[in-house]
């Protein structure tokens, strides 16, 4: 089974065009927002897991200039117990991660075609769905291009959900038993 599937382009109806369209200013508006109102978003904290997903979702959901979410699953590690904070936070990830999806479901907007995105555009092709696992764990900038590369190269949506999840997952796993052992050792 194939990663992704291809689609001819050149034949996209005005409703196809209009949907992706609206999907990408729908994303953007998303980041502006967000990023004009992180403020608020970190208020979240106060309401114990369910503030960690949101705020997870939120900070993840913002493409190319991401909130502080790492940091904040550290710290929430250092007061939660770490592994529910992983998982609230990993599941937030993930679904905030679909924001870069979309942007490259609703076609090439967000794409320019620089190095960078090449790079993540062939290693999908030549790796297939270890790229997303690989590039969710790891903490890098370069998992928005991937969600965007994803969602223009037709990944199946609940593949990329879950490949994400489990890499999220993992890589906040790392960061809130850090915040657990970085409070242990001072106290």
């Amino acid at each position: 089974m194939a990663l992704y599937s291809t689609e001819n382009k050149a034949q996209l109806s005005n409703s196809q065009i209009a949907l992706r369209v609206a999907l990408g200013l729908i994303v953007l508006a998303i980041t502006v927002l967000l990023i004009l109102n992180r403020d608020k978003v970190q208020a979240l904290q106060q309401y114990g897991y369910i503030g960690i997903f949101l705020f997870s979702v939120l900070s993840n959901a913002t493409i190319i200039f991401p909130l502080p979410g790492v940091v904040f699953t550290t710290a929430m590690g250092a007061v939660f117990n770490p592994l529910w904070v992983a998982l609230a936070a990993g599941a937030g990830a993930a679904i905030g991660e679909l924001s870069g999806y979309l942007a490259g479901v609703s076609g090439q907007i967000f794409l320019q075609n620089t190095e960078r995105e090449q790079k993540v555009q062939a290693w999908m092709q030549k790796n297939g769905a270890w790229t997303i696992l690989v590039l969710a764990f790891v903490p890098n900038p370069l998992f928005d291009i991937a969600g965007i590369v994803a969602g223009s190269m037709k990944v199946p949506l609940w593949k990329f959900l879950l490949l994400s999840s489990v890499g999220k997952i993992g890589k906040m796993l790392a960061f809130s038993y850090l915040g657990a052992g970085i409070y242990s050792v001072t106290r």
